[in-house]
């Protein structure tokens, strides 16, 4: 089964944090984001990067797990970034447009890292493997409904979400989110276990740390309003 990093139209800006002076709006053109991650992310792993020695290391193979995890990584948090911009239309709170405009920044850089990586290496953006396959699980996730990973909302979920506004849309986001997450944390653990590539392995304990940290403040979010996590 192959699947693809989906890039969409959902939205091709963002507002930024509100500040004294009103809302910043930044534009978000898919190849500049491309363009500033390739510049930050490619020279630190080319050709896989050094060892101790100072020999450089080999490149990764198409099927190896760090190919594997930077294209599913890669999907999963596209699915974010149109999660974030979806609620950024359907909410005038500031706490959600922050943490919406702090998901799209983050999770577009790192996705852009691990595309320009597997440029660098000569691999390609997708695979006929599985998703997750290199991660070697005792149990098989079954794709279904648009969702190919652990964590992915459905194309139901996603419909629902554009269907709500105001505080409505802001509970479903945040309990997508948070499962959202969860899926995003286990792979990148998994990586981190299974990984050979020290500066991937880096990048992916950052994932691992950050997006723990916002499973506590989206479910504090979750309590103002209420409501509480899908599981």
């Amino acid at each position: 089964m192959q699947h693809r990093p989906v890039v969409t139209g959902e939205a091709d800006t963002v507002e930024g944090p509100t500040t004294g002076a009103g809302r910043r709006r930044l534009w978000w053109p898919a190849a500049l984001a491309a363009a500033v991650a390739l510049g930050l992310g490619v020279p630190a792993l080319v050709a896989g990067g050094s060892d101790a020695s100072g020999s450089v290391a080999s490149v990764p193979a198409q099927e190896s797990a760090e190919a594997g995890f930077a294209r599913d990584m890669a999907t999963h948090h596209q699915q974010a970034i149109d999660l974030s911009f979806i609620v950024r239309d359907r909410t005038e709170s500031t706490d959600i447009r922050n943490l919406a405009f702090d998901i799209i920044n983050t999770q577009a850089n790192q996705r852009g890292m691990m595309m320009g990586w597997l440029d660098q290496w000569g691999l390609t953006q997708h695979s006929g493997a599985e998703p997750m396959a290199w991660m070697r699980m005792d149990h098989r996730y079954e794709p279904h409904d648009g969702s190919l990973m652990p964590g992915m909302a459905t194309n139901t979920e996603l419909a629902k979400l554009r269907s709500l506004n105001g505080q409505e849309a802001e509970v479903y986001y945040l309990q997508l989110m948070i499962e959202h997450h969860k899926g995003g944390v286990a792979m990148a653990q998994g990586y981190v276990d299974l990984g050979t590539n020290a500066v991937e392995k880096r990048l992916a304990q950052t994932m691992v740390n950050g997006q723990r940290s916002e499973i506590d403040l989206i479910t504090d979010l979750l309590a103002k309003r209420g409501a509480k996590p899908l599981s």
